[in-house]
């Protein structure tokens, strides 16, 4: 997921402030090595402060999840691909608009979530939780397109849930094989691929060369 384009708060939102700073700091360096220190530097805030907000630092990572859960949902619902009249444009829309914001820095279109769990889902289950719910929601904001798109195409032997959740599996993996090769571009063919897979599923042709495909159902509204 992008960092949320969302106006900044006011310096004396030391919680906000905080919870940004553990957004852009955890995804550039992963919950453990962040420490309590490096977040109230960021944010610009004593520990007296962080620790009036949040008692632990598991407790900002829990807050965290949640603040990336909702700027994000805000961020996703003015985005472009909602525009199309067509379902199965939408769903195709989502992925290119998912593809086009692969750029600049790693830890910069990172999923905060999607790293947070990785790293802790046995050690520390409250933010495993929260993450989970975080990038399940997301999942689910997808359905009622990829439910719409199923209907109108006869497409069955799958359900909406789980296509939705395939998405942002791809999109987890798409982070990690960027990581790890240390190059966005690993990301945005991983989007490639699951353009072309949503494309065979619904039984349409695949169009277009490698970052022009489902471009344009942003730009006409229907399938390409």
């Amino acid at each position: 997921m992008p960092r949320p384009t969302l106006r900044s708060p006011e310096r004396g939102d030391a919680r906000i402030r905080l919870l940004e700073a553990a957004r852009d700091t955890i995804r550039a360096k992963g919950f453990a090595a962040t420490s309590v220190d490096d977040l109230c530097r960021a944010a610009a805030v004593t520990k007296g402060s962080f620790f009036h907000h949040f008692e632990s630092k598991e407790a900002l990572g829990v807050a965290a999840a949640a603040f990336w859960a909702e700027t994000t949902a805000a961020f996703f619902a003015a985005a472009p691909y909602h525009q199309p009249a067509d379902p199965l444009a939408r769903v195709l829309a989502y992925i290119a608009f998912r593809r086009s914001i692969i750029e600049g820095a790693i830890a910069a279109f990172s999923c905060l979530a999607g790293t947070m769990a990785e790293e802790v889902f046995t050690t520390h289950p409250a933010i495993r939780d929260a993450c989970g719910a975080a990038m399940l929601g997301h999942a689910a904001t997808l359905e009622p397109d990829i439910g719409a798109a199923m209907a109108e195409h006869g497409v069955t032997g799958v359900t909406a849930a789980s296509l939705a959740r395939h998405t942002q599996t791809v999109l987890q993996g798409a982070f990690v094989m960027a990581k790890a090769g240390d190059d966005p571009a690993l990301a945005r063919e991983a989007l490639d691929h699951l353009d072309r897979y949503v494309r065979l599923l619904f039984g349409h042709p695949i169009l277009g060369q490698p970052g022009q495909l489902g471009i344009e159902a942003n730009r006409e509204g229907a399938v390409s």
